[in-house]
């Protein structure tokens, strides 16, 4: 027997709220490790610091802007792409904050301290923020992304300025790596406004292997001292946004 949406939807903020209550309430203040900006591959190349970590970040403004050319063409106005002209607005700050992170993380890379670590934080908040607030209207009630979404970014810029001020890394993690909680969920139990389901899963699954890979930065840079894995993680990271954008260009209404 399938379970009202009321319940589900019920259900899951109960979950949210208990996961990142009890995460604040449990963890003590944390500072950011300055052992952070120690990148595997600190090689300059012609003429830049850290050439492969810094140019790496490409893709993110080549998605970013390939994005926002798209929403601004007539085939974006293509029947079941957007049922309401509103859903467009947090695909937009999504590929502008895309947009940003490919310039905001270049400039972190080549030169990593905390200082210009808050522009590429800055940047991924609002693409964290819009395309999880996206996703959400779209499996719970597409007013959501109307409201939401302002909201929504304001808060993940908001937990970049709280890390910076204060040094405690706890609200930046939640705005993080809470949607990665809770998109398995809206995925299993709501339905789908559009099809494209199997395009953000893949898109999920690249961005977990690009965790995987900043994790094992220094393991994949000793492995022939080619590349690193942090390098690796913004090209597979680049490909997981890529997977939105083509979700949008081909999708259509599921019903």
């Amino acid at each position: 027997m399938t379970l009202p949406i009321s319940v589900r939807v019920g259900f899951l903020v109960l979950l949210c709220m208990l996961f990142i209550g009890g995460y604040l309430l449990l963890t003590p203040p944390l500072p950011q490790p300055l052992a952070y900006h120690d990148f595997a591959d600190q090689r300059p190349l012609l003429g830049m610091p850290h050439m492969l970590n810094v140019a790496s970040n490409l893709p993110f403004l080549v998605v970013g802007v390939w994005g926002m050319i798209f929403l601004a063409r007539p085939e974006s106005r293509r029947a079941g792409i957007f049922l309401e002209t509103q859903e467009r607005w947090a695909y937009g700050l999504y590929f502008l904050g895309l947009a940003l992170t490919g310039i905001g993380s270049g400039y972190y890379h080549a030169n990593p301290n905390n200082d210009t670590l808050v522009w590429d934080r800055m940047a991924l908040a609002m693409t964290f923020m819009a395309l999880f607030t996206a996703i959400l209207a779209e499996r719970l009630c597409w007013e959501l992304s109307v409201w939401l979404v302002g909201p929504m970014v304001a808060l993940g810029l908001g937990s970049v300025l709280y890390w910076h001020v204060t040094d405690d890394l706890r609200f930046y993690f939640v705005v993080q790596f809470f949607p990665l909680i809770a998109l398995p969920l809206l995925f299993l139990f709501f339905t789908p406004r559009y099809t494209g389901t199997a395009d953000m899963l893949a898109s999920l699954g690249c961005y977990g292997l690009a965790k995987v890979l900043e994790i094992l930065d220094a393991d994949v840079y000793a492995r022939g001292g080619l590349v690193s894995g942090h390098t690796l993680k913004h090209l597979v990271a680049g490909l997981s946004a890529y997977f939105v954008l083509f979700m949008l260009q081909r999708r259509r209404a599921s019903f």
